[in-house]
């Protein structure tokens, strides 16, 4: 959100995902190495995104070097998680910036926003995500 959105001035720790596994030790061991380099906390490399995902999408590369590529993933799943977790000011200002983000690809009305995001939303928070949704779409737009 603040690399790609400039949602907000900073944040605490990166969000990410390591989609090849058997490479997870050595992310985690180099995440380490970078933490003791910059003073930065163990944690500042978070995976507990991963209890919000459900699939992979790949948006756009926002770094690549030999050996890693970081990518965002789609903006319908990057709202479909944080409506998901919707816990507090900044995923609300977050699924603001996105989902008028995903209003540019002409998703004109919350059924077709829904339609695009429920895909990315593991069952047990669907419901949590529908009002969520909703009430952010009143707020945004007004009535739905």
């Amino acid at each position: 959100m603040v690399l790609v959105y400039n949602a907000r001035l900073s944040t605490h720790d990166v969000d990410a995902i390591v989609i090849n596994q058997e490479k997870a030790p050595e992310v985690r061991r180099y995440a380490k190495v970078v933490a003791e380099e910059m003073g930065w906390p163990e944690d500042w490399l978070n995976d507990g995104v991963k209890g919000f995902m459900v699939g992979i999408s790949f948006g756009n590369v926002i770094y690549s070097a030999p050996g890693v590529t970081v990518r965002t993933p789609e903006v319908a799943q990057l709202l479909a998680m944080k409506l998901s977790a919707w816990r507090d000011d900044v995923d609300i200002e977050d699924s603001s910036c996105l989902l008028q983000a995903l209003m540019k690809s002409k998703a004109f009305n919350v059924e077709a926003v829904w339609s695009k995001i429920e895909p990315y939303i593991t069952p047990e928070q669907k419901l949590k995500a529908r009002y969520a949704l909703l009430d952010l779409w009143e707020t945004v737009y007004g009535d739905y």
